[in-house]
């Protein structure tokens, strides 16, 4: 299975994909590498945060080895995870490094699903006190737009798109309910996935529901869904990898 991750800078991928592997799981597990192999990759000690992804390649794949827990039984997926610096979406770093940005896109064109990570917008975060590093919402619709123009031109083979707004601790008022809400319940006594698409649309997708709408229109065969996440909630962190196992994983 050929997923890609990718997301502007500072959208919080590396704490992400690191905190997949943490070893205190639910549904999904890391299988390899293990937590300390890519805690050592991704993270920084002396600073105590995570590394920035070196401008200077296009594409650092990693393979991943997961291990999903469905009713039906736990599904093995093996990911070529992707991940990009975010200087790779400029147009004068496409400029200056050519090869490497077609190397990426060749990557991405023969890959079946695709998680973009996203940060939250200015105005949601309320009174949060570094709201203003954040893009006001229209800057943030139109950085959505242009990636809605890229599904469509550049990626015609793709089958699913995950769109995860992250850090949702940070916008969420009630965030341990709202997970609680979202959260998967194997046997089925939660939400089922186009309700909780459906949820999540209209709760924080809202802005941009057309532009979901033109992606779905535009690929024959493809599904977007759309989550929340954050580092700080296993159930929510884990909700994009359980809906790709269940169908994708073979």
């Amino acid at each position: 299975m050929g997923v890609i991750y990718i997301g502007d800078r500072f959208s919080g991928k590396t704490h992400l994909a690191m905190e997949l592997a943490n070893p205190k799981c639910n549904h999904v597990k890391v299988v390899s590498p293990s937590y300390d192999q890519l805690k050592s990759m991704l993270y920084d000690e002396e600073n105590s945060s995570t590394k920035a992804t070196d401008a200077a390649k296009s594409v650092y794949q990693r393979f991943i080895q997961l291990q999903v827990t469905l009713p039906t039984g736990n599904k093995q997926i093996s990911v070529d995870w992707l991940d990009t610096p975010g200087e790779i979406w400029r147009a004068s770093w496409r400029e200056d490094n050519p090869k490497e940005w077609e190397d990426f896109m060749q990557n991405i064109r023969s890959s079946e699903g695709v998680l973009l990570i996203m940060s939250p917008y200015r105005e949601s975060l309320d009174s949060h006190p570094e709201k203003d590093l954040y893009i006001t919402q229209q800057q943030w619709i139109n950085r959505f737009n242009r990636w809605v123009d890229f599904f469509r031109h550049e990626c015609p083979n793709l089958r699913h798109i995950l769109i995860c707004l992250n850090k949702a601790d940070l916008f969420c008022e009630e965030f341990s309910r709202e997970a609680g809400k979202l959260a998967y319940k194997p046997h089925g006594a939660g939400m089922n996935w186009q309700q909780r698409q459906s949820y999540v649309c209209n709760q924080y997708f809202r802005p941009v529901l057309p532009s979901i709408e033109e992606i779905n229109r535009s690929i024959r065969g493809l599904s977007v869904r759309c989550f929340i996440t954050s580092v700080h909630e296993r159930s929510l962190l884990e909700l994009p990898w359980i809906y790709l196992a269940t169908f994708l994983a073979t």
